[in-house]
């Protein structure tokens, strides 16, 4: 079965059925399309239908984003998840405004030289915003391709990524269509060609389909290798004045939840009551001690205990350096928080 044949079978496919009207379709350019595929990494597009369109009013061009603080943009995208792509973003929107005018280039290896920008993902920002030839390999179309050629072997080896780019570059097409085959081969595998429940009767590339043929359609794309994630145990220690305001620290620009706002850490209720000491000269009362959470990450489960610890500190509610916050729900905007941190702040202060 040769190319044409497949890109033709999918392209037919997405005239009928795939998706039009996204917010980053309507209004396509160079820019528009890189933000979507930034947010489009890991993450359902009904996901990013909700962040998209209030980031891109707010940005809405490279030298906005570029003249922005980090810590607007990681407002913005707090609840979206890996915070790194935020970051990325930021810092290649002023690299584009310092070395290129404010454009992104749209030159395959160049693009793959900004921050956050991988092969596959220069690939579909040239392909869906000037239709250059570029084949593309997210996680929809490696499953497309791993069922299609039953393909052994866990994509994120080696070899079967070699195998996977090779078919993706066999398969775009050549003459026409490149940005509709794009989007189409993505479309296919988000809408039918599911992790579960892959809707196969409804699949254009069923007929040749070896997993199908073979009954296997649940055995490909192959698992990553099991392997138990490490548990990590911390103590949230929420600080709050008799106003009401809590203590929030900006966390280390790299790691976990970089750049974004968070309560202090230690490792056991002693060390924060010993922390709050040293810090305020003065002993905390313990006023709430929170249920355990728990929040799973790619690499490991952090269980989190959270405590309230109570101080007399007559302070006023301002920043007081760049990485110290008293923070009071409702009195201002805050840049990006991590889900758990926000869930607290939303069960301990008011409009938060």
């Amino acid at each position: 079965m040769n190319e044409l044949v497949i890109s033709d079978r999918v392209l037919a496919w997405f005239a009928h059925h795939g998706r039009r009207g996204l917010p980053w379709q309507v209004l396509r350019t160079a820019y528009r399309v890189w933000v979507s595929e930034i947010m489009l990494q890991q993450t359902q597009v009904q996901t990013v239908l909700r962040y998209f369109p209030p980031f891109v009013e707010r940005f809405p061009n490279v030298t906005a984003l570029a003249r922005a603080d980090l810590d607007e943009v990681l407002r913005l995208w707090s609840g979206l998840g890996y915070y790194a792509r935020a970051r990325n973003l930021h810092r290649t929107a002023r690299i584009l405004v310092n070395e290129y005018d404010g454009n992104l280039p749209l030159d395959h290896e160049r693009l793959q030289c900004l921050p956050g920008i991988g092969r596959s993902t220069a690939g579909a920002i040239l392909a869906l915003a000037s239709d250059q030839r570029h084949p593309i390999l997210d996680g929809n179309v490696k499953r497309v391709l791993c069922r299609h050629q039953a393909i052994e072997g866990w994509p994120g080896h080696a070899r079967v990524t070699k195998h996977l780019w090779q078919l993706a570059d066999e398969y775009t097409p050549h003459q026409h269509s490149v940005a509709e085959y794009t989007q189409g081969i993505m479309d296919l595998g988000s809408m039918v060609c599911t992790r579960v429940r892959p809707r196969c009767g409804a699949c254009p590339l069923r007929a040749d389909c070896r997993a199908h043929a073979q009954a296997r359609v649940n055995d490909f794309p192959e698992a990553r290798p099991r392997r138990g994630l490490p548990l990590r145990r911390t103590t949230f220690v929420v600080v709050r004045r008799p106003d009401g305001c809590v203590l929030l620290e900006r966390r280390p620009t790299v790691g976990v939840w970089g750049g974004l706002w968070s309560f202090p850490e230690c490792s056991s209720e002693k060390d924060a009551k010993d922390w709050c000491l040293r810090r305020f000269g003065q002993r905390p009362a313990v006023s709430l001690r929170l249920p355990l959470k728990r929040h799973r990450f790619s690499h490991f489960h952090l269980e989190i205990s959270p405590i309230v610890l109570d101080i007399a500190a007559p302070q006023r509610c301002v920043m007081e350096v760049d990485s110290v916050l008293w923070y009071k729900g409702g009195e201002s905007k805050i840049g990006g928080l991590p889900a758990p941190v926000a869930g607290l702040l939303n069960g301990l202060l008011p409009n938060s």
